[in-house]
């Protein structure tokens, strides 16, 4: 049950997390790009690569690993939002914007999550 509570607790704060920042960037970028999305998600893979090292070198427990990884980082990002975006994007024959979009979402979503790994290794 406390698991459970974990997950709960960490998506609590990366679900409006993650809506927020997609507020905030169409309110101040006015851009068809989805940099919202795009910030929730390269933060979320940045943040997960240092938590995945961290479990890996014993630095992090079980209970914050499903509190941080799986609610806080499984919330804060999001691939059907991102498939949508895509979708809607190339629908509208924005392809420029979509083929960026995909490739700079996975790019560095991949990127950023050994980033953060080595930042953890470094530190840790």
């Amino acid at each position: 049950m406390l698991d459970w509570l974990l997950v709960l607790a960490g998506g609590l704060v990366g679900a409006p997390l993650r809506y927020l920042l997609g507020v905030d960037a169409k309110f101040r970028l006015h851009s068809a790009f989805p940099w919202g999305t795009f910030a929730a998600n390269a933060g979320a893979a940045l943040f997960l690569g240092f938590i995945s090292e961290a479990v890996t070198d014993g630095e992090l427990g079980p209970r914050l690993q499903l509190l941080l990884a799986t609610g806080f980082c499984g919330a804060l990002s999001t691939w059907s939002t991102f498939s949508y975006e895509l979708l809607t994007l190339t629908s509208a024959r924005r392809l420029g914007i979509a083929g960026g979009y995909l490739l700079l979402g996975v790019g560095a979503g991949v990127g950023l999550s050994f980033a953060g790994a080595a930042v953890a290794d470094t530190i840790l």
